[in-house]
């Protein structure tokens, strides 16, 4: 009795009254695991078939890709218009596909001392061959 006869008094009242209000009053602050990631880039829904080759970087890797937007696709970062010199992936991107117009305008082409006729300069280049004369080889 004694214990509720202190509560009830205008002392335990006002401690009990105190009590609750700094128990309302915790505020707490979360500040989460860290840093946010960066939201991701929108992607495009699709990309043409025109062939217009950049070397683009990722990191530390170089790829040659048949357009800017298959290389932004890949999450690459476009370094240059035209292929990658010094390697790089050649004209194929990597195991992108290229894309070239059936145009007959034959070259002669070269990669590793094997000389090869292609249909075109844009074929030949896809393949990862040098053209080094224009007709056939």
């Amino acid at each position: 009795m004694r214990f509720l006869a202190a509560i009830f008094s205008r002392q335990g009242f006002a401690i009990l009254f105190l009590s609750a209000i700094l128990a309302a009053c915790t505020v707490v602050v979360d500040d989460g695991p860290g840093p946010r990631p960066r939201p991701p880039r929108p992607e495009p829904q699709f990309c043409t078939k025109q062939y217009e080759p950049v070397c683009a970087r990722r990191g530390g890797d170089r790829q040659t890709f048949a357009n800017g937007c298959l290389a932004e696709r890949a999450g690459y970062r476009i370094v240059r218009d035209g292929p990658c010199r010094d390697g790089g992936g050649g004209g194929g991107g990597g195991g992108e596909q290229t894309f070239c117009t059936r145009e007959y305008a034959p070259v002669c082409g070269r990669r590793h001392g094997d000389m090869r006729t292609f249909p075109n300069a844009c074929e030949a280049r896809a393949s990862d061959y040098r053209i080094v004369g224009e007709g056939p080889c």
